[in-house]
């Protein structure tokens, strides 16, 4: 076994070893301090895929494609567990349910590793699916009947979506045997290479089931009616794993699909699909925004429209397309998960989600009101996170290219910046609903609910305005990778 290879499965097996030890905690201070100590052990482990050689080494790979949404994973699940360090003592969750919460997100953080740095197909599959089914015990875990609902829906909707995902992974694998024999036709290296060589109609097909299938896990339309209520219902940190993690490690595999399928000159273009489900998403997403009544459900929304957004960039192609893309799903995960936080804090001090209820949060809570309008600008895409660096990339490529798709992408942008903005001002400068409690001062909020939120805003600002020169070079090959 090459001396790299224990290095991917560590970072595996570490978060899924952590998992073991936590079902064993039933004090919730020490389970939560251990939590966040197994995420910062992999955190660090992860930055040693830095120096590690790229290349596919036995069942997984690692490329300029995975790199940076492996870093960026444990890096949100080392906030993520400091943040619940003082969010779950508000849940109200019973000591069982406290440690089914830390038990499943630590299986979840070793699945989305395995699940981003998988070179077999049928690896990623098994997990997304472990990943999956760790999400919907998170989602479920309050036991009142919404969120029962969203857990089941979830798991009904995206059972479906990993069905299909899981024979489209078959027709592909059988594309490919008449080229390579048996053994590596599950290998994403070895697809790539001989696509050119593979039947062009049983590739098309493969491509649909498989968009299809992970595209549901991505949140795209028409593919995305769980979503709103899996974030909605859960504990807040499981909010900031699904927008964060979950839908880039889905949408990872979409793109790796499209580079194998868009390999044989004789199928039909990929990245056309792509596109219509990309357009599809923004635009039901931007309107669906003006009706939302609930803080959570909004955002929730403000996902699956930038889902699309990432998925109109690969879909449109080309080196700066796909980096539009890749440069949204990194600004994006970071900026989502900083206001799901800030939104977890206020409904805290609060005790509603309804953006009627949580109005002047500035002048109530002042450090955590100008966190949520710094975070709410940054998701809006306004300038100079890095949502707006992906977005001017990607209107740019969109002009030069495709310029009729212009018209759906700016009304679907437009609506969306207005509904976001809209909502700034009721949640940060509007009026407190009526019944709502007074403030109780800027006390109760401690650095585990404020520091993640500002660290997160900090990287999407230095992602937008000045992006270091290896991280550049990395998601230029990046581009690459995918086709």
């Amino acid at each position: 076994m090459p001396a790299e290879f224990p290095l991917a499965w560590a970072l595996v097996f570490l978060p899924w070893a952590g998992a073991a030890l936590l079902g064993f905690l039933p004090r919730e201070r020490v389970a939560a301090l251990v939590n966040i100590g197994v995420s910062a052990a992999s955190f660090l482990l992860a930055l040693l895929l830095l120096a590690e050689p790229v290349g596919v080494q036995g069942w997984t790979r690692l490329d300029a494609l995975n790199l940076p949404l492996v870093l960026l994973s444990f890096l949100i699940g080392l906030t993520t567990a400091v943040y619940s360090y003082g969010a779950l003592a508000a849940e109200t969750l019973d000591p069982l349910r406290l440690r089914a919460f830390h038990v499943a997100f630590q299986v979840f953080m070793g699945a989305q590793a395995l699940a981003l740095l998988a070179d077999n197909l049928g690896v990623m599959w098994v997990a997304i699916e472990i990943a999956t089914l760790a999400s919907v015990l998170m989602v479920g875990l309050h036991g009142t009947p919404a969120a029962i609902e969203a857990a089941w829906k979830f798991f009904i909707l995206c059972g479906v979506g990993i069905a299909l995902a899981l024979l489209g992974t078959i027709i592909l694998s059988l594309a490919a045997r008449p080229v390579v024999g048996e053994e590596d036709a599950l290998s994403w290296a070895v697809l790539r290479e001989v696509a050119a060589r593979c039947d062009p109609g049983v590739l098309n097909l493969a491509f649909v089931f498989l968009l299809v299938g992970y595209g549901t896990k991505a949140g795209l339309v028409p593919l995305h009616a769980w979503l709103p209520d899996a974030e909605a219902e859960g504990p807040i940190a499981i909010s900031a794993v699904l927008s964060g993690l979950l839908l880039n490690a889905a949408l990872q595999a979409v793109v790796r699909v499209k580079a194998v399928v868009g390999a044989h000159p004789e199928t039909v273009p990929p990245g056309a699909l792509l596109l219509a489900f990309g357009l599809a998403s923004v635009l039901v997403a931007a309107f669906a925004l003006w009706r939302r009544r609930d803080a959570r459900r909004f955002f929730a929304w403000s996902s699956i429209l930038h889902m699309g957004l990432a998925a109109t960039g690969f879909g449109i192609g080309g080196p700066a397309g796909h980096l539009a893309g890749l440069l949204h799903m990194l600004g994006h995960s970071l900026a989502k998960s900083a206001v799901f936080f800030g939104i977890g804090a206020a409904v805290r001090l609060r005790g509603s989600q309804r953006i009627a209820d949580l109005g002047g949060l500035c002048a109530s809570y002042p450090a955590l009101g100008w966190a949520l309008v710094t975070g709410i600008l940054a998701v809006a895409g306004l300038p100079p996170f890095a949502l707006f660096a992906s977005e001017f990339l990607l209107v740019t490529e969109v002009a030069a290219t495709h310029p009729w798709v212009i018209l759906p992408l700016g009304l679907g942008l437009l609506v969306a910046v207005a509904a976001k903005i809209h909502t700034l001002q009721l949640l940060c400068f509007g009026d407190p609903g009526p019944g709502t409690p007074p403030a109780a001062g800027p006390e109760k909020l401690h650095w585990p609910s404020l520091g993640p939120i500002w660290l997160h805003l900090v990287l999407a600002l230095l992602l937008g305005v000045a992006l270091p020169g290896p991280l550049r070079a990395m998601l230029g090959e990046a581009a690459g990778v995918v086709g």
